[in-house]
């Protein structure tokens, strides 16, 4: 099926669809990465609780399903990169160009992602051979792995995965991948979530996750809530668009966006009931940053009945959540140089992979092997991060909610919407979504403090 004219991101790709749960899976697999598991429980814990969850839910409604919907609408409707979607849907060069910014975006968060997706690989490997297990200090041993050269070879590893899943195309490898690990992740999660609220204690920490205490709630806690909402449903990195472009044209987006919506809820529940219930178990601060995983959770594994296998199961969940949004993320900038330079999905891969492995290799250095590469007070890794998820993301996002909102004629069509829905998505988009970025981003870069 030709995807239509100048779209050589089709020809490129073998005009390769998603089926119908192919697409669901492969949508879900790229929101339920690390976000969730790791930050999710602990800025919960830092901002109250249920009460912050369920603004969290209202912002995931409010703002990030109808972005979402959006992001899907122009991939199906441009059929190419998440640059040239924007160019064919907007009839001008100038939404191509800044189309690109949602390719940048991910080829840079690619290069740091999988440093982490790096140590899940690492941490599941050491504690199914008993080595994480062996020695009590657990601070110790996780900066021992950070700032040694064996974290590049497991950054590298988790890299060539992700390339071997990428390189074999849509339904023989992204759609094949994630319709294998996803259902895995749902039993891995029940397991672990079954665990952790048996455990002693492990009640107070279901009540803390779901008892909301509104007294908690501030201006600051909402903007958290809205940024998480936005950045774990994968908004503004080009994901959704290129994603978009491999979608049937009976595939219903409305009922996709709320597959992937409900699909990222439920994984952010489910691990508030693993990890609550686990740090209330062995008195862990649940609001102690992403050291809770690393560094907390090992030692509370190593304090249960057979703490090994559980500990074990858990770093594979979160390896499984990492490769599934590695490799949405690496599709982005291959879909794009496939489009925009007719190159094969081998070249694409391989050249995207070496270069994000390249700019990656300073990230990781900077976390200790080599503490000269920090600048105004940020290693080389933390200003990654900060560039893509508080100023790039948000201004993507921002952009893609103008672009449909004003300037789209045919939105309402793309979506599939009726008239009724059509209008509320709009009004969303235009009078809610814009401000609520807006805000997000002034936040996030510091203008803006409460």
């Amino acid at each position: 099926m030709s995807l239509g004219k100048g779209t050589s991101n089709t020809q490129s790709s073998g005009g390769e669809r998603f089926s119908s749960f192919g697409f669901i899976m492969a949508a879900i697999g790229s929101s339920v990465g690390l976000g969730n598991m790791w930050k999710f429980p602990y800025i919960t814990g830092q901002y109250g609780g249920a009460a912050f969850f369920l603004i969290f839910i209202v912002c995931l409604l409010l703002v990030g399903m109808p972005v979402l919907l959006a992001e899907l609408a122009i991939g199906r409707s441009g059929r190419g990169s998440a640059a040239s979607s924007f160019t064919k849907v907007g009839g001008s060069p100038i939404w191509g160009r800044l189309g690109i910014l949602q390719v940048v975006a991910p080829f840079i968060i690619l290069s740091f992602y999988v440093i982490i997706t790096g140590w899940t690989l690492y941490y599941a490997y050491a504690a199914f051979t008993g080595q994480l297990f062996g020695q009590g200090d657990f601070t110790t041993q996780f900066n021992g792995f950070v700032t040694g050269y064996g974290a590049l070879g497991f950054q590298l590893a988790a890299l060539v995965i992700t390339a071997w899943v990428v390189v074999r195309g849509i339904s023989g490898g992204i759609e094949k991948f994630n319709k294998i690990l996803i259902p895995a992740m749902i039993v891995l999660l029940i397991i672990l979530m079954i665990r952790a609220i048996t455990l002693p204690g492990g009640m107070e920490g279901v009540s803390f996750f779901l008892q909301p205490d509104f007294s908690k709630l501030t201006a600051q806690s909402a903007l958290v809530a809205l940024g998480h909402a936005f950045f774990s449903l994968s908004l503004g990195m080009g994901i959704l668009i290129t994603y978009g472009a491999y979608v049937d044209k009976r595939q219903s987006l409305g009922a996709a966006s709320l597959a992937v919506g409900a699909g990222d809820l439920l994984y952010a529940l489910v691990a508030g009931l693993i990890i609550f219930p686990t740090t209330f178990s062995f008195g862990i601060a649940p609001d102690s940053g992403p050291s809770l995983v690393f560094i907390a959770l090992p030692a509370a594994f190593s304090a249960m009945p057979f703490g090994a296998v559980f500990g074990g199961l858990f770093f594979v969940l979160l390896a499984v959540a990492a490769l599934t949004s590695a490799v949405s993320i690496l599709e982005v900038p291959v879909a794009y140089t496939m489009d925009r330079w007719g190159w094969s999905r081998n070249k694409s891969v391989i050249i995207t992979c070496l270069l994000a492995f390249l700019l990656g290799i300073p990230a990781a250095l900077s976390l200790g092997m080599v503490p000269d590469l920090t600048f105004g007070g940020k290693a080389f890794f933390d200003w990654l991060d900060f560039i893509t998820s508080n100023v790039l993301l948000p201004v993507c996002g921002f952009i893609t909610t103008i672009f449909v909102g004003y300037f789209w004629k045919n939105a309402g069509e793309a979506a599939g919407l009726t008239a009724g829905w059509f209008r509320v998505w709009v009004f969303m988009l235009r009078y809610v979504a814009p401000i609520m970025v807006l805000l997000v981003l002034l936040h996030s870069t510091g203008i803006i403090k409460f």
